[in-house]
């Protein structure tokens, strides 16, 4: 009964803001104000509630969360959050070029060793 429950699915979703600013300042162990700069950088961009607060979800969190990690080494923010955005962007091609790889191989192996 629990696979069914709308709850539990977000609770699983990377993508659902379940954090408001002042709870996901706390657990990256910065400031509000870091948060507001990843997303004046754009960097970030959370979605807000129905009273305009942000929300911040897990997969937002793990960017500013390595955003963070660059700033605290001396990178200045900017510069940080383009690493980071360069960073996501390689992560993703390298996943699509995995995946085509195996479907590649997949039809190769279909045609049998004689086709070309």
């Amino acid at each position: 009964m629990a696979a069914d429950n709308p709850l539990s699915d977000r609770l699983d979703d990377d993508d659902y803001p379940a954090y408001t600013m002042g709870r996901a300042a706390e657990m990256l162990g910065t400031t509000p104000a870091f948060l507001r700069a990843l997303g004046e950088a754009r960097l970030i961009t959370p979605l807000r509630s129905e009273g305009g607060h942000r929300r911040y979800s897990r997969y937002q969190l793990r960017i500013a969360a390595r955003a963070r990690e660059l700033v605290d080494k001396g990178t200045p923010i900017e510069a940080a959050c383009r690493i980071v955005i360069l960073e996501d962007q390689l992560e993703e091609a390298q996943r699509i070029n995995a995946e085509y790889r195996r479907a590649a191989n997949a039809a190769s192996e279909r045609s049998g060793p004689g086709s070309n």
